[in-house]
């Protein structure tokens, strides 16, 4: 079994697309995430230093192994652009699996056309239903990049910066989003933390009726705008949680600045 290359000397033969993998302890996903990738001419597990199989696993399955520690997402992802030699980088994450129509597209579109960088929608199957409403299709997210046109901004919510014109391509990756409940509470109490903040950060005081406004604006742009009506009573479930979920954020903001009070 082989061991993951280091940062210091990046293989030298450059492919034309290389698919990327941002890895830490995904055991569960990262095999057939690499075979939905079968297309690509290299496929790159970029991985966090992961406690479980991620690594064998990944190399098991055909993929080429790096490992950096992770710092914040848009760091992770520039330190993978610069391991890289490479025509194109297609960023992949480990719950996605790409398709063959994707893959045709992306051919097609890196043979013709000038696009430095393009946006791919994402089907997101939430509780194991795929989700076409309530914000969570198309999801365009810029993943497809010309090696050298693109960095990476901000920690979290990591924002690409693209150095030439962007498209958007029409066949989606197959996103595996939030197993249960569970795990959407987790990732969103994760998010509200980072969101609290920023609002925090940019001297943003809570007021008394965002703890109505902006639950009942979420709810209503989520269910009634971004139409999750079309997925009936699950659309009005997670309609619902996000105007939930607002409210959690802007507590955790008067959290915040109580104990910067305190201090």
């Amino acid at each position: 079994m082989g061991t993951p290359e280091t940062l210091s000397s990046p293989s030298a033969s450059c492919a034309e697309i290389t698919a990327v993998i941002l890895t830490y302890n995904e055991a569960a996903h990262v095999q057939a995430c690499i075979e939905s990738l079968a297309w690509a001419d290299r496929v790159v597990v970029f991985d966090s230093f992961s406690q479980d199989e991620t690594v064998p696993l990944a190399q098991a399955a055909g993929a080429e192994t790096a490992q950096s520690a992770f710092e914040n997402y848009a760091q992770q992802r520039n330190a993978a652009l610069a391991h890289l030699c490479t025509d194109w980088v297609f960023f992949v994450d480990a719950d996605e699996r790409g398709t063959p129509q994707l893959a045709a597209e992306i051919r097609r579109v890196v043979a013709e056309r000038p696009e430095m960088g393009w946006y791919v929608p994402r089907h997101n199957y939430l509780f194991g239903k795929l989700t076409l409403g309530a914000g969570w299709y198309p999801d365009y997210q810029l993943r497809l990049f010309r090696h050298g046109r693109v960095h990476y901004e901000r920690p979290v919510h990591e924002l690409a910066v693209v150095d030439g014109p962007i498209g958007y391509l029409e066949n989606p990756l197959v996103h595996y989003n939030y197993r249960d409940v569970d795990h959407f509470r987790t990732k969103q109490h994760a998010y509200t933390d980072y969101d609290a903040s920023i609002l925090q950060q940019n001297g943003v005081h809570p007021k008394p009726q965002n703890y109505v406004l902006q639950p009942w604006r979420q709810f209503w742009w989520r269910f009634v705008t971004l139409k999750g009506y079309r997925d009936g009573l699950h659309g009005l479930r997670l309609s619902l949680y996000m105007g939930y979920y607002e409210w959690v954020k802007y507590r955790k903001l008067s959290a915040l600045w109580q104990k910067a009070v305190q201090r």
